[in-house]
């Protein structure tokens, strides 16, 4: 037999064929004769069946990228960019890290300009028109030592009232008369009831640097809440009637450094950063990462209140510089630059006793004081628009829009006003005591009272829609109006948010358990679901909440919230225990009671879950509420569950009046005279934050 044909079983041909395949003619057609794409398909299973197990891995390693086919990547750039527009911006951030190509489609400025939009949030446009400028004069303001004061911005309840028009009906000696009123300046002093003093001084408008805009840092101007560093001593501090005991200091107070930039320089808007800061500054306010700093102290800065500072708000001129607004017993207005430190304007004169409330829009300022009247001021023209002296007792509170201003007073009424000539309107008179707060969107009016009801009025009409009585077990001190939801606080030391169409909602009292509904208390036997026509405010929608899971973790889900289910979102544990969000697993907010199931254990738990006295002022967030109270605390709430989420305390020494805040900071004042800055900011570029 010839040795050639003998089968060499120690011989492998896999090198033989491996020549023969690899690099085959490429001038030989292998498909040439074939018809089909079956028998092209048959050809290449006969051509594989024939390779030896370990060169079909190796083709099969190199036929995986061909199968592989993007769908997203190989559309027009508009459907792909139209497909994710779905996805939220976690989802949109993992996207970019796919491929180039998913790369350039997730990072399309337009996919993040719509999660912008969607949350309200706009890109900051310098502008070449920067807020009026003043030639400075002379200050004509009182100096003098602050007083211990009552809080002139509260009016009475209704039991105080009653007893107050019995005892006007007594004849009196003037021993009796002498002794009546030291009586009643002690009630004031712990309720936070005042009187009012008149005194008359002429108009005069103080205006300070003629470049109040300059980009200098704050540092050199504003003061530290506590000086060199140091806390205050427990033993110095004057301690408050019921108020709680407070911490020392956590925090050092360094200066707030605002960010300007040269009109020349116009960037090109980055709408993912601006998206992903104010993702950041949501977190750092849920982790109360903050630097704490004191606009004014007790006789600092120059030209600074020299008293009791009742109301302030912060606010934004068209060329994006912004400003802070503040009201004192000193019988000014004074407006701050919050990126140097220094009052730019004082309006005095107007007011001849204190101003107890301010609401600043569009280029007007309106004032409210214990001298019965209401100033509306030209800020841009620097002059008075109108006085208004329609109101019998001191004017608590004054807000405005567009087309009407609407004030409420001690004299129990609310009255409106139509812009522009600020012609009367009606005179809403259904309160029984002193009206304390009132909030104005579009076609509604809600108004609260030292009576415990809420009122809700059709601005339009006059007409009263709805009463809420015993909204709170005492007088109702503050109101913020989101429709369809109205936040309140009140001298019993809770909050209340509700909607006011469901009538559900939550409280930090323990009196409202049931934290899904109302229960029926506070309200008139004939309580019901109120569905308002879609004509009084077409804007009046189930706004969208953002939970825990949505602020920790990034997940947006724009989802209207459900009444039904304000609630069911955490397991609630005992007070003061850590929260358990069942979505994500998170144990950083506060229950505020009411079960078992809550989490103990974890460093973010705050012992002072509740007020421990009355709370002053409200504000609604972006999916947070704040408050501040007579407790010297703030407190920032989950906006759908009411868990609290934050605890600010440190910065005052006497009762807080007022807050305000922005996506930036909150800022505070109060009894103290300082006026304090919770700055979340800190070492982030906002600058291009439309504030």
């Amino acid at each position: 037999m010839n040795a050639q044909h003998v089968f060499d079983e120690g011989y492998n041909d896999e090198d033989v064929l491996n020549q023969t395949f690899v690099t085959p003619n490429k001038n030989v057609n292998l498909l040439s004769g074939l018809n089909s794409v079956q028998e092209c398909e048959e050809l290449a299973y006969q051509l594989l069946a024939s390779l030896p197990r370990a060169r079909l891995a190796t083709i099969q390693r190199r036929l995986v990228p061909l199968l592989q086919f993007d769908v997203v990547g190989s559309l027009p750039a508009e459907v792909s960019l139209q497909i994710l527009s779905y996805l939220p911006f976690p989802a949109l951030l993992i996207s970019a890290l796919v491929c180039r190509r998913w790369n350039v489609l997730s990072n399309d400025q337009a996919l993040w300009k719509n999660l912008c939009d969607a949350r309200g949030w706009s890109w900051r446009h310098p502008s070449s028109k920067l807020p009026p400028v003043f030639t400075r004069s002379g200050l004509d303001s009182p100096q003098g030592a602050w007083i211990d004061s009552d809080d002139e911005g509260m009016g009475d309840s209704d039991e105080e009232a009653e007893e107050e028009e019995v005892a006007d009906t007594l004849m009196m000696s003037e021993l009796d008369a002498a002794k009546a009123e030291l009586t009643m300046m002690h009630a004031e002093l712990d309720s936070g009831f005042a009187s009012m003093s008149f005194a008359g001084v002429n108009q005069t408008i103080v205006s300070m640097p003629s470049n109040p805009f300059a980009s200098t840092s704050s540092s050199m101007h504003r003061a530290s809440v506590y000086p060199h560093g140091t806390t205050p001593d427990p033993s110095s501090t004057r301690k408050l009637a019921g108020a709680r005991p407070r911490a020392m200091a956590r925090h050092s107070a360094p200066s707030l450094l605002g960010s300007t930039s040269s009109p020349s320089a116009s960037p090109k808007p980055n709408y993912k950063l601006l998206h992903q800061t104010h993702i950041k500054l949501q977190k750092r306010i849920l982790t109360s990462s903050y630097r704490l700093s004191a606009l004014q102290t007790r006789g600092g800065p120059t030209n600074s209140h020299t008293n009791t500072i009742y109301c302030l708000q912060l606010y934004t001129y068209p060329s994006g510089a912004q400003t802070l607004f503040t009201g004192s017993r000193d019988k000014t207005v004074r407006e701050w630059n919050l990126s140097t430190g220094l009052v730019e304007r004082v309006i005095s004169g107007v007011h001849i006793s204190s101003v107890l409330s301010i609401c600043v829009y569009n280029g007007i300022l309106a004032s409210a004081g214990s001298d019965l009247k209401v100033v509306v001021w030209d800020l841009e023209k620097n002059k008075v628009i109108k006085v208004i002296s329609d109101h019998e007792d001191s004017v608590l509170c004054v807000r405005f829009d567009e087309k009407r201003l609407v004030s409420c007073s001690k004299d129990r009424t609310v009255r409106t006003y139509l812009f522009p000539d600020l012609v009367p309107q009606f005179v809403l008179g259904a309160h029984r005591a002193a009206v304390n707060a009132v909030s104005i969107s579009g076609a509604l009016i809600v108004s609260g009272s030292g009576d415990r009801s809420i009122r809700l009025w059709d601005a339009r009409t006059g007409n009263l829609l709805r009463t809420f009585e015993n909204h709170h077990s005492r007088g109702i001190a503050s109101i913020d109006f989101k429709p369809p939801y109205v936040l309140s606080g009140s001298s019993d030391k809770h909050l209340r948010l509700f909607d006011i169409t469901s009538l559900r909602g939550w409280s930090t009292s323990p009196e409202y358990d049931g934290l899904s509904g109302l229960n029926g208390h506070g309200l008139d036997s004939q309580a019901a679901p109120f569905p308002l026509p879609s004509t009084f405010l077409p804007a009046l929608q189930s706004p969208t909440f953002a939970t825990c899971n949505d602020l920790l973790n990034g997940g947006f889900s724009f989802a209207p919230a459900q009444p039904n289910n304000i609630a069911t979102t955490f397991a609630f544990g005992q007070e003061g225990q850590a929260v358990l969000c069942q979505t994500c697993g998170n144990s950083g907010l506060v229950s505020l009671g009411g079960g078992a199931g809550g989490r103990q254990g974890t460093s973010n738990v705050h012992k002072n879950v509740f007020h421990r006295d009355l709370v002053r002022s409200v504000a609604f967030g972006d999916g947070l509420v704040l408050s501040g109270s007579y407790d010297l605390s703030i407190k920032v709430w989950d906006r759908k569950t009411g868990a609290l989420v934050a605890d600010l305390s440190g910065g005052h020494t006497g009762r807080i009046f007022c807050i305000g805040f922005d996506c930036t900071k909150v800022v505070s004042c109060g009894e103290d005279q300082r006026i304090c800055i919770w700055d979340f900011a800190h070492g982030i570029d906002t600058s291009f934050i439309q504030l």
